[in-house]
């Protein structure tokens, strides 16, 4: 019997082209005194081989099933593997990677264990992971072994990546691609300046963006008149922060009652712009808050982003924008306020004609540092497999 073990070094979760590692351990457990063969030929166990790739799968609402077999997948070798996963009919191998070789004939003693180093470099177009009601992408790391004259067994690592705006990327490599110091006489009393990683200039492009307090003020209002003045701090914001805001009513020609926020994202398939029958768009919502604010001047909004989303990316079958859905209960009725502080006793009238109106702001959502994903979301780093 032989265990094989998949450890993450560093967590389940990581951004376009960052690089992934895995320690990947081969066990031989010694057996029970009992159980103990006496023929030496039963003392070692062997594996012919053992190689890892990483592997997206693709999972399509049926409808669009029939429109995804003309898309071309993008991989780095063509064929079948002894690693590939056979799929159902709504669902594919988007990307993989080309199989690394663990080893070539290994032998083990009991009690005795081998531990091989897996690295490989996520591809900077390769689709995020996300789970959408039209569109899914999963990533998995998949190990395969194989005893002679035996079946192939696969373990499977699932791992969870992050997009990077294509922006940023690309100031990114622009920085990187920076030859003012290659062009300037060496020195050698100077100490030689490491060059960034792509990777790390990327995070701090991403900081810079998200950091940005750029307050923008809107005008809300109806046929009737103005509702409240809108502040946003800011329009681009990472998983995990809050999306802060304030409403004022001071302005206000018509009563606002109360009001709703949603933090909503939007699904939409791009597989044939120019046919509007394979368009389809769906919605969810996230976070809400809703408040009741008849006679306030001001209120704020707080509206926490949570680390499990996907922000927001593009690729040939689907799209995700997202937005700030609002909701604004308004009424013209006359009597809604006290006529004066002084007043002692003020009955609301029993009977409110209103009107809701709906309004979409749409925000950018960017990806943050992969370790702040994965202490807020639980995943498993170590997966076993028994080869008996």
């Amino acid at each position: 019997m032989i265990e094989v073990t998949a450890k993450l070094i560093r967590g389940h979760v990581f951004l376009q082209g960052e690089v992934v590692e895995c320690l990947i351990s081969f066990s031989h457990p010694v057996s029970p005194t009992h159980k103990v063969s006496q023929s030496h030929a039963d003392v070692f166990e062997s594996l012919a081989w053992a190689s890892a790739q990483i592997q997206c799968q693709c999972f399509t609402d049926s409808k669009i099933s029939k429109y995804k077999e003309g898309l071309k997948i993008k991989q780095i070798v063509s064929g079948d593997t002894a690693l590939s996963t056979v799929g159902g009919d709504n669902s594919r191998v988007e990307q993989f990677t080309k199989p690394k070789i663990l080893f070539c004939d290994l032998r083990l003693s009991p009690g005795q264990s081998k531990t091989f180093v897996y690295r490989e470099k996520i591809l900077t177009d390769s689709p995020p992971s996300y789970r959408g009601q039209l569109v899914k992408y999963s990533y998995k790391i998949i190990i395969g072994t194989q005893r002679v004259n035996n079946p192939v067994k696969l373990l499977r690592v699932p791992i969870r990546v992050l997009p990077l705006a294509e922006a940023i990327l690309n100031e990114a490599g622009a920085l990187c691609n920076e030859t003012t110091e290659e062009l300037t006489p060496t020195n050698p009393f100077l100490e030689i300046r490491q060059k960034e990683k792509p990777i790390d200039l990327a995070l701090q492009s991403l900081q810079n963006i998200t950091a940005r307090r750029n307050p923008n003020f809107y005008m809300i209002s109806n046929i009737w008149g103005k509702v409240a003045r809108f502040c946003l701090f800011k329009p681009a914001y990472k998983l995990g922060e809050d999306i802060i805001g304030t409403f004022d009513f001071t302005i206000a020609t018509v009563s606002c009652m109360q009001v709703s926020v949603s933090l909503q994202c939007e699904e939409e398939t791009t597989l044939d712009p120019t046919n509007e029958k394979s368009k389809q768009v769906r919605v969810i919502t996230f976070s809400k808050q809703h408040e009741v604010c008849l006679g306030y001047k001001y209120t704020q909004l707080i509206l926490p982003i949570p680390l499990h989303v996907t922000p927001a990316f593009t690729t040939d079958l689907v799209s995700l924008k997202w937005r700030l859905h609002f909701e604004f209960v308004t009424s013209v009725q006359k009597g809604l306020h006290p006529t004066s502080l002084e007043e002692n006793y003020w009955q609301a009238p029993s009977e409110v004609p209103i009107e809701t109106m709906v309004w979409s702001l749409p925000i950018r959502l960017y990806s943050t540092l992969p370790i702040h994903v994965a202490q807020g979301v639980q995943g498993n780093t170590i997966q076993k497999i028994l080869i008996k």
